[in-house]
């Protein structure tokens, strides 16, 4: 009878040993790095995480140096992230103008463009070029202008502005010459404009401007400067 109950007891602490080993088996974790075959097991240590260096070295073909109580693990270079990163570095992402900038810019070079061709107009036909004319042009060219300035945003937008700005300044000071001259009561020849450098400097800035508005892309031109 009690080499029964002693059977009896056996069994029920083994399968109770059974039970509280299960449970007590922690959880198995493994490391996998992306772009390495294989993987290294992770040991769970006051709820961290460990790995063992040496193995994670040859895992990622990387290798190992001490320097005093320092250890220093150096991973090779991977071809694809090279191959991935030089274009980026080499060839920067082009940025064209936003639509709104670029639609308040052409109506600014048009606005522009009128200007020079009413005051050529004036000079050839020796009609005098008073303030009246002149500055109502003027007006609308710096009104257009600040409609330029607040679609600016990209930093193609912010570099043109700086262009449009510098043509605008030169039709007005190529305007403003005029009218002082008219004002003076100074002569003025009907070829008066034919080869003047600010009337080339303005048309050539014109024409870089629409080129950039055509492309939709800025490109510097010392003519606007």
């Amino acid at each position: 009878m009690l080499r029964g109950k002693l059977a009896v007891s056996a069994v029920f602490l083994t399968s109770l040993l059974a039970i509280i080993c299960t449970r007590a088996m922690p959880e198995k974790h493994t490391l996998t790095v992306v772009g390495h075959p294989g993987e290294l097991p992770v040991v769970e240590m006051g709820g961290h995480s460990y790995v063992e260096i040496e193995a994670l070295a040859r895992l990622t073909n990387g290798s190992l140096s001490f320097k005093g109580p320092q250890i220093v693990l150096t991973l090779p270079f991977s071809g694809s992230n090279v191959q991935t990163t030089a274009p980026a570095a080499s060839q920067p992402v082009a940025i064209g103008f936003t639509k709104e900038f670029l639609k308040a810019g052409i109506e600014q070079m048009s606005v522009i463009r009128e200007w020079r061709s009413t005051l050529i107009n004036a000079v050839q036909r020796g009609f005098p070029i008073t303030e009246d004319w002149t500055s109502a042009f003027s007006s609308r060219a710096q009104q257009n202008l600040r409609l330029v300035s607040v679609a600016a945003s990209s930093e193609s937008d912010r570099n043109a502005l700086q262009l449009l700005t510098n043509e605008f300044n030169s039709m007005k000071a190529l305007s403003d010459r005029f009218v002082e001259a008219n004002r003076s009561r100074t002569y003025i020849p009907t070829d008066a404009l034919d080869n003047d450098p600010l009337d080339q400097r303005v048309l050539n800035c014109g024409h870089a401007l629409a080129a950039m508005a055509a492309s939709n892309q800025f490109t510097d031109d010392a003519s606007c400067h």
